[in-house]
């Protein structure tokens, strides 16, 4: 069927007609009996059709153009109204002839002549009845012919049998018009309401999508029963083709929709974001590419991103997986992966940045040195993996910066406290929801070169959980042979850590993976001596606390003597933090006075201090004096530096039991058991009647039972300590030890010297004894720090008795 719009020929107007469209008067029996009962003329004008053939009873318009079909209108719309309509053979031919039309046509009537607005010119006919043309009379103005009538044959119809096609006719049509999306539902109402069978068919026939020839060859089917039985069969054909393709049309429809559908959500959603601020899908995936071409790196890892954003773009941005993919993507466009800061080779300046922002810390500047000499020399060495150990406040975090700065690199820092979590080192799995790298690659990232110093906080206090060793994940970050491919979970892919230049930081080595510690250049960074605790409050914490406290320098001044106050009586310890929390007190004190509007002096003196800071909380002659027996100064060494050890000894009748207090550990315990037995299995040599390991108690006590104390170095004082007890002879004043005794009396060394150094010199100690082996460790101590100390180094602890022990016999001694 025809999709041409539907108008009733009675309220049609010039104004609202539209040439496409069908026009349908409802004609009845009646109508089709009066047309029949008409006399055909025997000469008609005869109008050529080029796309259409006219069946009897229908309205169609046409639109006229050629001369001769206006003039043959013109004339027959002024006379009697009949024209007879034939269709062209060919619709090619804009002059046809008499040979070019077909034989059988339709008186036509014209109903009504329309000037339309394009200046062309139509025609509303309605067929009344066929003919056929039997020659032609005249071509000029136009074609003119004698004809006769084309009579309907209705022989052979069975009124039963041609009723039942008249009815499946009438119903295929209505199937096709309900079907048909393109037909107007005008139609059904007119297919519905047609009385006549003839009319039936004939207005069927027109509607059809048949062609010219088809339609002409079912115009010239006489007999009106084949005629019927032939347009059925063409309805038929019709239909299975509008089923066919409403089948295709269904199936293209929903992938189209579905298409269409996304594509508007996609649209709303950008709209919105674009409305929000925000940014939509595909500019963010345009505004990656345009950053990629940017990137420089290599081939495979620009491979990588094409095909991470190749599954971006394919990804429903509603999706969770969608915000990891979109983070990946920023990450590996972010990542420095070929830019290295340029290394100043500029070596004093390197030294004089060092010695700027520290003062002594000799071997670890001369180390930075000397990187930097050979990296001048090379220019491709591999980063060295340095740990920086040492007490806490001594600068060993600090140290980094000024490292970074001297050498021309970014600087940033990583708090390994506490980390109990692989992941933290190695990053999480993409898969996972939350996923995000590790804080290595975070902080490159952060840095923006790939070369930056890298401090690794805190590297002895890494904890192990349940979800991994985070120590052991750090095995291929400090291996200069591993970590130039540093596999990152998130990252899925190696990443270049070996031009990274690591600084760890601990206070305690012991509890570093041994694995993890063979990988790393220990730099020991040793507590400062009061002379460089002064130095360091001068130069650098007292302008510090100024500054943060609103202060300027004439508000507040703090001379030498002031300052070591403060360090020998307001804090213990090998770092500055404390002391700088002392000066932080003392600037805050002066700041309320001058907030208050009192008056003061800038000139502080050791009264102002001890007004601010109260009457000082330690004491500078710590050691114990040499009145009582038994009673030796010991040096330890602790995890805030070096601090004095009292051994005490005492007798009390019994039978011969040895007692050890003041919570020792398993060492110290072992080194009291050792320095008894050498006594005892050396008592003839030294004139200790043996009879009062018998009859007397033997108590040993190391005071603060709250410190826990471990470790080999009090041998030698406990033995010092015995033997004063059985011999109750004095020990010399101001002396300290520090040494561990095997059962044959032999001195062993041990460690900390510089630490335990500055424990004597806090104390106002002036001798010292060490074993013989410890004396190139002194030697390595600048003078300034070991100034007015006396070292008496021993290989046996003959030795040692004789340097502390006195012969004078200590007041109200024991007759043993």
């Amino acid at each position: 069927m025809s999709n041409r719009k539907i108008f009733n020929i009675d309220n049609l107007s010039s104004q609202e007609f539209d040439e496409d469209a069908e026009l349908i008067p409802l004609m009845t029996s009646e109508d089709e009996d009066a047309i029949n009962s008409e006399t055909l003329p025997d000469e008609l004008p005869i109008l050529p059709l080029k796309n259409t053939v006219l069946f009897p009873g229908v309205v169609i318009p046409i639109t006229a153009g050629r001369d001769k079909s206006i003039k043959l209108i013109n004339n027959a719309n002024a006379t009697n109204k009949i024209v007879g309509v034939v269709a062209q053979i060919d619709n090619e031919v804009e002059e046809p002839t008499f040979k070019d039309l077909n034989r059988v046509g339709v008186v036509a009537k014209i109903l009504r002549v329309l000037k339309m607005p394009d200046g062309n010119t139509t025609v509303i006919i309605q067929g009344k009845k066929r003919f056929k043309i039997e020659q032609v009379v005249s071509e000029e103005p136009y074609i003119k012919s004698k004809v006769s009538e084309f009579s309907e044959d209705l022989s052979d119809i069975v009124e039963e049998e041609f009723t039942t096609i008249i009815e499946e006719l009438k119903s295929l049509a209505l199937r096709i018009i309900k079907e048909s999306p393109n037909i107007p539902t005008e139609a059904s109402f007119a297919v519905k309401n047609i009385e006549s069978s003839s009319f039936l068919i004939n207005f069927i026939s027109s509607n059809m999508s048949l062609d010219v020839d088809e339609k002409q060859k079912l115009l010239e089917i006489s007999n009106l029963k084949e005629r019927a039985l032939a347009t059925l069969k063409q309805m038929n054909v019709e239909y299975q083709k509008l089923a066919l393709r409403n089948d295709i049309q269904s199936k293209v429809q929903t992938d189209i929709n579905q298409q269409q559908r996304e594509y508007f959500l996609h649209q709303q959603m950008k709209t919105i974001q674009e409305e929000l601020g925000g940014v939509s899908q595909e500019n963010e995936i345009e505004e990656l590419q345009k950053k990629a071409k940017s990137k420089k790196w290599s081939k495979e890892v620009s491979k990588h991103f094409d095909k991470e954003l190749a599954k971006l773009r394919r990804m429903n941005p509603q999706v969770p997986e969608h915000s990891i993919q979109r983070n990946y993507l920023e990450l590996l466009l972010d990542l420095p992966w070929d830019n290295f800061s340029q290394d100043k080779f500029d070596l004093k300046k390197a030294q004089s940045v060092l010695d700027r922002d520290h003062y002594g810390l000799e071997d670890v500047k001369r180390r930075i040195i000397e990187y930097l000499a050979v990296l001048k020399l090379r220019n491709d060495m591999k980063s060295p993996i340095l740990c920086l150990y040492g007490p806490p406040g001594v600068g060993k975090t600090s140290l980094g910066k000024s490292i970074a700065e001297a050498v021309g690199r970014k600087y940033v820092r990583v708090s390994l406290g506490g980390l109990r979590d692989e992941a933290e080192i190695r990053g999480h799995r993409k898969t996972y929801i939350g996923a995000m790298p590790g804080r290595i690659v975070q902080n490159i990232k952060k840095a923006g070169t790939s070369n930056p110093v890298f401090v690794l906080d805190e590297i002895d206090k890494l904890a192990q959980g349940m979800q991994g060793d985070p120590a052991s994940a750090l095995l291929e970050v400090l291996d200069p042979e591993q970590n130039n491919d540093f596999y990152d979970n998130f990252l899925e892919m190696g990443y270049d850590l070996s031009k990274v230049m690591f600084i760890a930081t601990a206070n305690n080595l012991g509890s570093i993976q041994p694995a993890l510690r063979d990988r790393m250049e220990i730099i020991n960074v040793n507590g400062y001596t009061v002379e460089e605790k002064i130095q360091i409050a001068k130069r650098h914490l007292i302008p510090k606390q100024i500054k943060e406290h609103g202060l300027s320098k004439d508000q507040i001044k703090l001379h030498k003597p002031e300052i070591q106050s403060i360090v020998e009586g307001y804090t213990r310890e090998s770092g500055v933090r404390g002391l700088e929390k002392q000066i932080a007190k003392v600037v805050r004190g002066i700041a309320k006075k001058i907030a208050l509007e009192e008056t003061y002096n800038p000139e502080l003196s050791k009264d102002d201090i001890i007004e601010i800071l109260g009457a000082p909380k330690l004491k500078a002659n710590l050691y114990e004096n040499n009145q009582v027996a038994g009673v030796v100064t010991g040096l330890a060494w602790t995890a805030v530096g070096g601090d004095i050890l009292f051994i005490e000894s005492t007798l009390s009748k019994g039978k011969g039991q040895l007692n050890i207090t003041g919570n020792l550990g398993k060492v110290m315990k072992e080194s009291a058991t050792i320095a008894m037995e050498y006594i005892k299995s050396n008592a003839e040599k030294f004139n200790i009647n043996p009879d009062i390991f018998e009859k007397y108690n033997v108590h040993i006590h190391v005071p603060e039972g709250a410190t826990p104390k471990d470790g080999p170095s009090a041998g030698i004082t406990m033995l010092t300590s015995l033997f004063s007890l059985f011999t109750q002879r004095k020990v010399k004043q101001k002396l300290a030890m520090t040494g561990e005794i095997t059962l044959r009396g032999k001195v062993l060394p041990v460690g900390g010297l510089k630490e335990k150094i500055l424990a004597t010199k806090r104390a106002n100690i002036k001798d010292i004894i060490l074993c013989e082996e410890n004396k190139r460790d002194i030697e390595e101590i600048k003078k300034d720090y070991i100034k007015g100390l006396r070292f008496h180094y021993v290989s046996d602890m003959s030795e040692v008795l004789e340097i502390a022990i006195t012969n004078q016999k200590v007041k109200n001694a024991k007759v043993l």
